[in-house]
């Protein structure tokens, strides 16, 4: 546990109606779906930490283009004490090119229909479907 939250990007890449998610090795959400991501390494932009989390776990080359939205994962043990608190980042990025390959610290790497997304989440780390959701909601212009 540090003594303050730990900043993340997310990388929401879109590519038709299926978006890019990654199945987590590591707690907290070891075993569970999420977008590929991970800790903004010091002096680097949340956007470029959003792209370089994509191509080290994945191998997909995406252009960040906006931010999407945050969102705190706060994480307390049985007992009630704070385990985890992390502030993730959610960018948009447009996909270029690449056949996701699962490195890193993940271990499945593919791409979900929107709707499949939205229907199982009891496979995905917290807020996976309102993520995507608003990232589908960008692209259309609602």
């Amino acid at each position: 546990m540090t003594e303050r939250p730990i900043p993340a990007a997310l990388a929401v890449v879109v590519r038709g109606a299926q978006l890019l998610l990654v199945r987590r090795n590591n707690r907290p959400n070891a075993g569970l779906w999420g977008f590929p991501g991970g800790k903004i390494e010091l002096g680097e932009t949340v956007m470029e930490a959003a792209v370089r989390e994509l191509q080290e776990e994945t191998g997909v080359e995406a252009e960040a283009r906006e931010t999407l939205t945050s969102v705190d994962v706060i994480i307390h043990n049985n007992e009630g004490a704070l385990e985890h608190h992390y502030v993730l980042v959610a960018i948009l990025c447009e996909y270029i090119s690449g056949a996701p390959l699962a490195a890193d610290d993940v271990s499945e790497a593919e791409w979900f229909d929107y709707e499949a997304i939205l229907a199982n989440p009891d496979a995905q780390s917290p807020a996976v479907g309102d993520v995507a959701r608003q990232a589908m909601m960008r692209l259309r212009g609602s």
